[in-house]
């Protein structure tokens, strides 16, 4: 049994045929590093009685994989078979084609973003995307930031807690007083505004009357709040943004609609349930519509401010703007995603999240059919099954929180009680992930959003052979 003589020295291995290779893709230091660690790793195990020249066999390939693991990216794209179109978790709306090439010229290329082409002076970032905002929406201006919590900050911050309105009070119904995710809740959004928040009505039941009593000399806004993550149902009411409008005019107090997910078209036309769209909000009255650009809009993350022009302006002026403002990438791809709405007859052609909302259950179930055999023969040496099922979609991200969508997949079944955590441990451990979720004793794929069977059934190969799928 050989020791540690058996072992190479750092300078062998890399300036060995394989080091070289290693040092070609990864870089001398961290080639360098990795080995270190290796031959430490190595003598230790040569003291405790390991055979140093077996070791030392061992040592490229080991190395190989150290840095390959190092380098693997932890955004690795996966296959969402959720059920849930816009997966907060894994990134919401996929882009566009078009948004997607308009960010990759943006990120390749120097942009006009804040010149004036015709002036030869400087010119404002969000111009592309106001033209386009108060077309599609009839509203007077438009300015966007980074996303709808931020957009309802600087709304809120500028109309009721900046520094000319010495904290002025924000009046909300205390049934639209929600918790989003990650635990950011409206009135933590309102005290960092520096709003007093105004509760008015009760959790099921706000009436018209609840915020005329509410209204005060020190009155800033008066707000209303898109339920996206909940729904009450049974004893209810709640003031329209039509009526609202009425008494905030009358009092000449801004009223502020946050829609949070915000859709630019008629959802009903997709066959989901209709929801009032920014422009039926914009003509309802608000003096300010805030929504998401990553939602039902389905584009990049971005929050969008419509509204009356006086009041964007001074939004524009607030000192916040330029800490939440976006970045050349994300307008371009905005720009690109909004110019699609001006052909809403073709719109779930080119837009992913329209086009896997409408997408229709019979021609989901026809893919289930298809392709239940071939997941079956690849699951079954590993003790699993799979058969094609009947399921249901969800939108997502807050929008239409308890409306489901009819849907098919693959019910992924085994042996045990824990045979679909088992079987779901393996597929997110591919390299290519595989997601799907777990009900009544399975593993279900849904594959509303699936539109590519052969990257589904190569990463479950990977899964039967152990070997690396592509993605």
């Amino acid at each position: 049994m050989e020791g540690f003589r058996a072992l190479p020295s750092v300078d062998q291995v890399l300036l060995s045929d394989e080091g070289q290779a290693l040092i070609a893709r990864h870089g001398r230091k961290g080639v360098r590093e990795a080995l270190r660690a290796r031959l430490d790793e190595m003598r230790d195990a040569i003291r405790a009685g390991e055979d140093g020249a077996r070791l030392a066999a061992t040592l490229p390939a080991l190395i190989a994989a150290d840095l390959a693991a190092r380098d693997q990216t932890r955004l690795r794209p996966m296959l969402n078979l959720t059920g849930t179109v816009l997966h907060t978790n894994l990134g919401r709306a996929i882009l566009a084609d078009a948004a997607v090439r308009a960010a990759v010229i943006a990120m390749t290329s120097p942009l006009a973003l804040e010149f004036d082409l015709e002036t030869g002076g400087r010119g404002q970032r969000d111009d592309p995307l106001r033209t386009l905002l108060t077309e599609l929406t009839g509203a007077e201006d438009a300015t966007i930031v980074n996303n709808n919590a931020a957009a309802v900050l600087i709304a809120l911050n500028t109309l009721a807690g900046g520094p000319d309105c010495q904290t002025r009070e924000a009046i909300v119904s205390r049934g639209e007083l929600i918790e989003i995710g990650g635990a950011f809740r409206m009135p933590d959004i309102m005290a960092r505004a520096g709003a007093r928040l105004v509760e008015v009505g009760t959790t099921n039941r706000t009436w018209l009357r609840d915020y005329e009593s509410a209204i005060t000399p020190q009155t800033g806004v008066i707000m209303k709040v898109h339920t996206s993550n909940y729904r009450i149902e049974g004893f209810t009411a709640e003031v329209g943004a039509a009526d609202l409008a009425r008494i905030a005019q009358a009092a000449r107090v801004p009223l502020l609609n946050d829609l949070g997910a915000g859709s630019l078209s008629d959802l009903s036309h997709f066959g989901l349930r209709r929801e009032p769209t920014v422009a039926e909000a914009v003509a309802e009255g608000a003096d300010l519509v805030t929504f998401s650009g990553d939602k039902l809009l389905g584009g990049p993350q971005a929050g969008f401010i419509v509204g009356r022009r006086d009041l964007i302006a001074r939004i524009n002026k607030n000192p916040m703007k330029r800490a939440l403002r976006l970045d050349k990438i994300r307008i371009a791809a905005l720009e690109a995603t909004l110019r699609l709405y001006r052909d809403p007859d073709r719109l779930a052609e080119h837009l992913p999240t329209l086009r896997d909302l409408a997408r229709p259950q019979a021609r989901i179930a026809a893919m289930a059919q298809s392709l239940a055999p071939r997941v079956d023969a690849l699951l079954q040496p590993l003790g699993f099954a799979a058969a094609p099922c009947l399921t249901s979609s969800q939108i997502g991200s807050g929008a239409l929180p308890v409306d489901t969508i009819p849907s098919a997949g693959l019910r992924l079944t085994g042996q045990g009680g824990d045979a679909p955590e088992r079987l779901a441990a393996r597929l997110r451990a591919l390299p290519l992930p595989v997601l799907g979720h777990i009900r009544d004793g399975a593993l279900i794929l849904d594959l509303r959003t699936l539109h590519d069977e052969a990257r589904l059934l190569t990463a479950l190969g990977g899964a039967l052979s152990g070997g690396r799928s592509a993605p």
